[in-house]
């Protein structure tokens, strides 16, 4: 489910020369420069923080937090599907030519919550499988 960035790497994704997916970020690439990146490429991004998640509910909690979700976020599964696979919420005034998921320190959460992580992995490739032939995909990058 989850693979590394073919080259050109991040670039081709955020230029729409690599299909969306659930990708590794890959080693040369820092959080500051994909946020960086997906910004001139005109791209809709934002930061998970999951150092010191250990399991669903610290996980859910972050996501409400971090990608700014809607009240009506119901902090489970369902609705962190909900979320994804519905971006109301996210979209701003102009058109986004995609949106980008950095979920960093995922291999720390995996390690701590791995049932957790497979799960919620699970949940973002059904979003990511959702807006794939939409305009404006979705990706994730695991870093």
């Amino acid at each position: 489910m989850t693979g590394q960035l073919p080259a050109p790497g991040l670039t081709g994704l955020l230029l729409g020369t690599t299909p969306p997916g659930i990708y590794r970020l890959p080693p040369a690439d820092t959080p500051d420069r994909v946020m960086s990146l997906a910004a001139e490429a005109d791209w809709r991004a934002a930061t998970l923080h999951l150092g010191g998640v250990t399991g669903k509910t610290a996980f859910l909690d972050r996501c409400a937090t971090d990608l700014e979700f809607p009240e009506w976020f119901g902090r489970n599964w369902d609705a962190l599907a909900d979320c994804l696979t519905d971006l109301s919420w996210w979209r701003e005034e102009g058109k986004a030519r995609g949106y980008l998921v950095l979920a960093e320190h995922w291999d720390t959460f995996r390690k701590a919550a791995p049932r957790d992580a497979r799960t919620a992995e699970a949940v973002f490739g059904d979003a990511v499988g959702h807006w794939a032939d939409d305009e404006t995909p979705l990706a994730v990058l695991l870093g």
